[in-house]
């Protein structure tokens, strides 16, 4: 079965408020993972099946706190520092961001905590490893949750022939040429915790952002970019090689006031998957959609994975 729910109603008659979640930072377990010498810090919260939640740029673990709350009824919720960010180890060089190795953090992650597989979600170039965890080990995954990052398939199409999106990544440009000592690599300013951390718009968030970004290496967010992004000709990346055919329960939420990532890139998704396909466009919700509609991604994400586990 295939399906895709089309544009949401009015964000803000359906939404949650933000604030009535509770603020986890206090109640998750923390832990270590090793991936091949790099450790890979986790938090924790909840018991039941394993869902693994992959943040992107610039950002942390912290990103899902909302979901993290919504779930820990019934799920065990891991959100991962990727490599670089925040508790993680941040080995130097841009060889050591190459996908791969991006890919293997997250299943030395769930083979830490004694499991075969796992729901993986992730955002942004979260979202990113979370698709090439799917194509290079589908043995261990159960689902897939995507927020705010197109199918490399689609992506790369959008990238090759829509003006639109190759406008938006400008910005990746910039980081592919640039260096984290650049006064005015971060969009025209220099990359700092506090820059880095303006897009949260709760200041009690932000200050646990400062924190985590004061602890990160700029250099290593930057390769993520250098060492993964499709260049401008295309590359060797996601905008040329057609990815692998799916065959998972794949849900996909975007938010479509996304100024770096085309909605269009959504198109076809669903031919690129053999299992069931589930699309939220969410109007009014920018790119940071599992904050901006904490309480819509929450609830929608709860209820498709409570009804694939029954």
């Amino acid at each position: 079965m295939k399906l895709t729910l089309g544009f949401i109603a009015p964000l803000a008659s359906i939404l949650m408020a933000a604030s009535a979640f509770a603020d986890i930072m206090d109640e998750v377990e923390h832990g270590y993972a090793d991936s091949d010498g790099v450790e890979i810090h986790y938090a924790a919260l909840g018991e039941g099946p394993l869902v693994v939640m992959i943040h992107g740029f610039p950002d942390f673990w912290y990103s899902w706190r909302h979901q993290m709350e919504g779930l820990r009824d019934g799920f065990r919720v891991v959100a991962i520092d990727q490599r670089g960010y925040n508790r993680s180890g941040a080995p130097a060089g841009q060889d050591n961001y190459d996908m791969r190795l991006l890919v293997s953090d997250v299943a030395a992650v769930i083979r830490h905590l004694g499991e075969e597989s796992a729901t993986i979600v992730g955002h942004d170039w979260g979202g990113a490893v979370a698709w090439q965890f799917a194509f290079a080990m589908p043995q261990m995954l159960d689902r897939l949750i995507i927020l705010n990052l197109p199918h490399p398939n689609g992506l790369g199409r959008e990238l090759a022939n829509n003006a639109e999106q190759q406008q938006n990544s400008g910005y990746a440009r910039a980081f592919q040429a640039g260096n984290a000592s650049d006064p005015d690599i971060f969009f025209g300013g220099p990359m700092t915790a506090e820059t880095l951390s303006g897009w949260v718009s709760d200041p009690a968030a932000r200050a646990h952002y400062i924190e985590a970004f004061q602890r990160s290496d700029f250099d290593a967010m930057l390769a993520y970019y250098k060492q993964n992004y499709p260049s401008a000709a295309g590359g060797d990346s996601i905008a040329t090689s057609p990815a692998p055919q799916l065959n998972a329960p794949l849900l996909v939420f975007h938010g479509l006031d996304d100024t770096a990532l085309h909605s269009d890139g959504l198109n076809n998704t669903w031919d690129w998957n053999d299992s069931d396909t589930t699309i939220v466009a969410i109007p009014g919700a920018n790119h940071f959609v599992q904050q901006d509609a904490a309480g819509l991604v929450t609830q929608t994400m709860r209820w498709w994975l409570l009804a694939r586990s029954e």
